[in-house]
């Protein structure tokens, strides 16, 4: 399980990434495509086209970590922002735990493993 405190920063890119991208690429990809610093201490999310796959880049202070969660089958599934800046939309640690966990933040319910987005 993982946990984030309430404080952390947490960016989304809403278009969609070539996961085969590791530290480099996605170290470059928040410098040139969002605009931020990948050793802020934010976490950095990007998800394919089908949105079932997800990558976090996180500096901790010590080195950057890639984290990857692959759904089996649905999709990752987030608020449509009416501000995206940057190609970014900002979320709270709060809200990236719902995520990964599989809720809904659109509807606010939990969606069933096997539902098809």
């Amino acid at each position: 399980m993982l946990s984030f405190p309430g404080s952390l920063k947490v960016f989304i890119a809403v278009e969609p990434c070539d996961m085969r991208c590791s530290f480099n690429g996605l170290h470059q990809a928040v410098t040139s495509r969002l605009g931020e610093d990948p050793k802020s201490g934010s976490i950095f999310a990007f998800s394919n086209k089908r949105r079932s796959l997800l990558k976090l880049l996180y500096w901790d202070g010590t080195g950057l970590w890639v984290l990857a969660k692959r759904l089996e089958k649905g999709c990752f599934s987030w608020p449509k922002a009416s501000e995206v800046k940057d190609g970014k939309l900002r979320l709270t640690a709060t809200a990236l735990t719902l995520l990964l966990d599989g809720i809904d933040m659109r509807d606010g319910c939990r969606r069933a493993w096997y539902e098809i987005c």
